[in-house]
């Protein structure tokens, strides 16, 4: 009886907490779907007329000064470029560190695991101001490579800051992969890089779709990152930046703001609905077995 209070007890804080991490995208959900001047006057109603939402979507798309297109397409492809460099180069080290027993490899990932704790603010300063003199560097040598405002440069910064969390997860589950299979494989005459890829990578499949799922989320809705390194009014921008461009100096367009709000964020609920079970299936695996 006492173990089916405390679980009855556990559902019911989950329900809670369910609803209570719910009640923001409820809030923006019927309010997209509503005029400014509704959302205004009473926030917390429902939207008189439903098909409000798609008004506000022809609105969003043809808004000049947002260029939604364009900026889901920035966001789209500084994504996938820069979570598939992080599953490819954090894979690669943390095997390395793994299979590596120094001192020396044992300080290199307590210095990934160290970086997770610093915050992005301390060093936004410091990077901005690295990324000019490497760009002053760079046009001494005529080099036509920019790092501020442009794709290369905020890939790079993601490729920094996301590899110290995606190195400790697959640093825990690659400690769970047989050493023997790889050893077999050497045996029949694979090299080091096709052990890696053919032997490996493959079993790394449930870390490597939380790591992509982790660093998805967090790249496609960062907004001080992109604001930092593409500015507001370059022509790359992500949606989390174009969004922001709803919100003027003396005017706040509340129906287009929280309307390409739910654009952008529904691509993301969409993928970690589909993609849950693999989510927490390696996060539980990365963890337990490191």
């Amino acid at each position: 009886m006492m173990k089916a209070n405390k679980f009855l007890i556990l559902e019911i804080f989950a329900i809670i907490l369910f609803l209570v991490y719910m009640i923001p995208f409820v809030i923006v959900l019927i309010n997209s779907s509503k005029p400014s001047l509704q959302i205004i006057m009473d926030p917390l109603s429902f939207p008189e007329e439903p098909s409000q939402l798609i008004t506000n979507i022809q609105r969003v798309m043809v808004s000049p000064n947002v260029r939604y297109v364009s900026s889901f397409i920035s966001s789209f492809f500084i994504t996938v470029i820069s979570v598939g460099l992080l599953v490819l180069f954090s894979s690669m080290a943390a095997w390395v560190l793994v299979r590596t027993k120094t001192v020396l490899s044992s300080v290199i990932f307590m210095v990934f695991v160290s970086a997770m704790v610093i915050p992005f603010q301390v060093v936004m300063f410091p990077l901005l101001s690295w990324f000019r003199v490497i760009e002053v560097g760079l046009g001494l040598a005529n080099t036509p490579l920019r790092l501020l405002q442009n794709y290369p440069g905020i890939i790079f910064a993601y490729l920094g800051f996301g590899s110290s969390l995606s190195i400790f997860l697959f640093h825990g589950f690659i400690k769970s992969v047989p050493l023997e299979l790889e050893e077999a494989a050497t045996i029949d005459g694979c090299t080091k890089t096709a052990v890696f890829f053919k032997i490996v990578f493959p079993i790394l499949t449930p870390i490597t779709v939380t790591v992509v799922i982790l660093n998805g989320i967090w790249i496609w809705n960062d907004y001080l990152l992109p604001l930092m390194v593409l500015g507001s009014g370059n022509t790359v921008q992500t949606l989390p930046l174009a969004v922001a461009s709803f919100v003027g100096s003396f005017v706040k367009r509340w129906d287009l703001i929280l309307t390409s709000t739910l654009m952008t964020m529904l691509p993301v609920v969409i993928v970690f609905l589909i993609l849950q079970k693999h989510i927490i299936k390696g996060i539980v695996d990365g963890a337990v077995k490191g």
